[in-house]
């Protein structure tokens, strides 16, 4: 008899985890006009995607209501971010990455954006994506959203976020283990 891991669904989570996305994809056309629901559902599907569920699973959960952005032709993925409308809310108030959170002497947050991204399975979006993301439509107006920071950046104590605000997308940078309650992260997962 197999052994069920930690990050496997049970088959009535995954049944009402893709009536979620199913009817997310349906709704927002606009993020994924070439797409059809049918090829993403068997992709979701397939065996090898056990884990990638579960990482959907947690983004969801957490108030990230993922949805596909986009097709990666040459690995066959479907792209899915965080589509909330503000940064998800159960992913506020904290610092950048694991060191950030070690080094705070007092007033330190529950966890960082980057270790908790890890323990999800899924990525911080990267200004690249970031910038993507809001093509398809107005996020953060009112948070702020921690994003992959250049190596080079972080070794210097830095970090970037973005959000949306006056009509414009802003990337600005702040300290590493700075944290503030309307900032979070979003995330990004191939599957």
């Amino acid at each position: 008899m197999a052994v069920k891991t930690k990050k496997q669904l049970s088959a009535s989570e995954l049944k009402t985890l893709l009536a979620v996305l199913k009817a997310r994809f349906e709704k927002n056309m606009q993020r994924h006009e070439a797409l059809n629901w049918p090829q993403v559902q068997a992709r979701l599907e397939l065996p090898a995607a056990a884990e990638k569920l579960w990482a959907l699973q947690m983004m969801e959960h957490s108030g990230g209501e993922p949805d596909v952005v986009g097709f990666d032709k040459k690995t066959g993925e479907f792209i899915f971010y965080d589509c909330s409308p503000e940064t998800p809310k159960d992913r506020r108030s904290l610092c950048y990455d694991h060191e950030a959170l070690e080094a705070r002497k007092e007033h330190k947050p529950a966890n960082s954006a980057m270790e908790m991204a890890n323990e999800m399975g899924i990525e911080l979006l990267t200004e690249e994506a970031y910038r993507h993301l809001q093509t398809l439509g107005n996020f953060d107006t009112k948070t702020s959203s921690w994003l992959k920071t250049p190596d080079g950046m972080r070794k210097l104590g830095g970090a970037i976020f973005g959000d949306n605000r006056f009509g414009r997308i802003f990337v600005y940078h702040n300290g590493v283990q700075s944290y503030y309650g309307g900032r979070g992260f979003r995330g990004a997962l191939s599957v």
